[in-house]
């Protein structure tokens, strides 16, 4: 039977725990933001563009789901991106009340130096890590995420 003092031990060590990722939340997020500023996109856009270059083309609607946005903020979001010559919207090929979305060819080379930049971030924090202390950290973030995505859906 655990004591209170266990408990409140416990209770202190997941609060750190906690502080420490909202802490790794902030530093990363302010690290993406000057990131995606360093290419004259937001967040947002980064995130369609990343969307796109990792399941490609999709129609307005799926990349609105695919997003979690509204698709009147997809629309806004493509309109920029599109007259930055980063994606193009086609009529889709068999839906004709759709519109297919796909990235330009600057809009590919754009997101894979995204993808270079963050795969260059990865081997300086993990490189040189051992691998049972990296797979312990994948683990606890696999269990940390699962718990945050359940949580979310019973507050929604």
């Amino acid at each position: 039977m655990k004591s209170l003092h266990d408990k409140s031990e416990g209770t202190a060590s997941a609060s750190a725990s906690l502080d420490r990722l909202f802490e790794l939340s902030e530093v990363l997020g302010s690290m993406m933001e000057r990131g995606v500023a360093e290419h004259g996109l937001t967040r947002a856009r980064a995130g369609l563009l990343w969307a796109l270059f990792h399941d490609g083309s999709m129609t307005q609607r799926a990349l609105a789901a695919r997003l979690q946005v509204t698709p009147r903020n997809v629309t806004g979001l493509l309109d920029a991106l599109e007259a930055d010559g980063l994606v193009a919207r086609a009529a889709h090929p068999t839906d004709r009340r759709a519109t297919l979305v796909s990235l330009t060819e600057p809009g590919r080379t754009l997101t894979a130096g995204l993808r270079g930049g963050r795969d260059a971030l990865a081997l300086e924090l993990f490189g040189d890590m051992p691998a049972a202390q990296l797979a312990a950290i994948q683990d606890g973030l696999e269990t940390v995420i699962a718990r945050l995505h359940a949580i979310d859906r019973i507050s929604s």
